[in-house]
């Protein structure tokens, strides 16, 4: 089992900058990847970021150039770095996790979700 728990959300102004943090923790052999994605009232969910095991990252087309992922590897975490804040990225971002776990003598793959974090981006 995996839990995912998430920090950093709340209010911030157009402009500005808030950064969201996601821990690992539970019964696993290694983080594949992780990342986060977001959904708006009305929208579908979106990726916003995700970052590999080997450093690769991906992201949203609303997001790049002003969001940044990285890992602290050591420490089982994701951050979420969001700079010039948009109005439009008012969502609950919900951290993901790729794991891989051991069992009955083999390796199997498991995607875990955190519950998420609000994230208002307001004047």
């Amino acid at each position: 089992q995996v839990q995912l728990v998430e920090s950093g959300g709340g209010l911030g102004q157009p402009g500005q900058s808030l950064r969201l943090s996601c821990v690992a923790s539970g019964s696993f052999v290694r983080i594949n990847r992780m990342g986060w994605y977001r959904q708006a009232p009305g929208n579908q969910r979106e990726l916003v970021a995700i970052i590999s095991s080997h450093g690769h990252t991906d992201y949203g087309d609303s997001v790049k150039g002003r969001f940044t992922i990285s890992r602290d590897s050591a420490k089982n975490t994701v951050y979420l770095q969001m700079n010039s804040l948009k109005p439009e990225d008012t969502a609950v971002y919900t951290c993901t996790a790729d794991v891989s776990a051991a069992g009955s003598g083999t390796l199997y793959r498991v995607e875990s979700w955190g519950l998420g974090t609000q994230v208002t981006v307001s004047s």
